[in-house]
């Protein structure tokens, strides 16, 4: 069986396609907030029940490379705004699963805020991924009268510009981009000004929702998360019976902050393994 499938993939390289990569994924917990009111979180919740926050990085191997689903953060002011328990740098968190910083070939932003974005210093080889608009808006309009820049953090913007400059970011130009093979990105669930959304091509696909999704709540209840403005709110449901839709169930869609994938996946530590 080996050897057909070895053929199989020397033949299809002789005609110039490429086999499908099959990558691995796993989620790591380098942080929790606890008692942070559900309806924080989940629009219309109840303000009265407190759930404990997962902070999350989920990192993709395959292909020849190994990739980061946001890249979370270490600056020192957010931790007493969120009461920050069990941290672990980013950098430190993603050696758990075997992966040293200096050996993550890209990060793939899911959005700008704080939490997912405050990382992109740590891992120095990689290339680093956003949406061509979320990068324009928070280097930009988002400082001036009337923008909008709640949760983005000013040294994590100036790190966005930076690495810019070095020829080390690239701009991904709206929806369903595949950035590497069998890697695609999404947009229109409006978390911030064009936040974006991951899919894990393979026989069983698996859709990475960072805060687009924060809960499985959200999904089981049809409520949205909190998202750029209230107008946005409906929006921010379609987006995630589109993500169903890409994943093929509700099952394989990954929430951004839920420590429940944590007990729904195999766990060792603060490493799940989704597939």
């Amino acid at each position: 069986m080996l050897k057909r499938l070895m053929l199989a993939g020397f033949a299809l390289s002789l005609m110039g396609v490429n086999a499908p990569v099959d990558y691995s994924i796993q989620a790591i917990r380098y942080g929790v907030s606890p008692g942070v009111p559900v309806g924080a979180l989940v629009v219309g919740g109840p303000q009265d029940e407190k759930v404990d926050v997962d902070f999350v990085v989920w990192l993709i191997r395959g292909g020849g490379h190994n990739i980061l689903f946001d890249s979370g953060f270490h600056r020192e002011r957010w931790f007493k705004q969120w009461n920050i328990t069990d941290y672990l740098r980013p950098d430190e968190a993603v050696r758990q699963a075997g992966v040293t910083p200096e050996e993550v070939t890209d990060v793939v932003i899911s959005h700008a805020h704080w939490d997912h974005m405050g990382g992109i210093d740590l891992f120095p080889k990689a290339t680093v991924w956003i949406q061509k608009d979320e990068f324009r808006y928070y280097t930009g309009e988002a400082w001036q009268a009337g923008g909008h820049s709640g949760g983005i953090d000013p040294d994590d913007v100036q790190q966005l510009v930076r690495l810019n400059t070095e020829g080390r970011l690239r701009l991904v130009d709206g929806d369903n981009a595949e950035i590497l093979p069998g890697i695609r990105v999404f947009v229109g669930s409006r978390h911030t000004f064009a936040s974006q959304f991951l899919r894990v091509d393979g026989k069983l696909p698996f859709v990475l929702a960072s805060d687009n999704v924060y809960f499985y709540r959200n999904l089981a209840e049809h409520k949205a998360s909190a998202t750029f403005s209230d107008a946005d709110h409906a929006a921010n449901i379609q987006a995630q019976e589109r993500m169903i839709q890409l994943a093929g169930s509700v099952d394989r869609v990954v929430p951004g902050h839920d420590a429940l994938q944590f007990q729904k996946f195999p766990t060792k530590g603060r490493v799940a393994t989704i597939k």
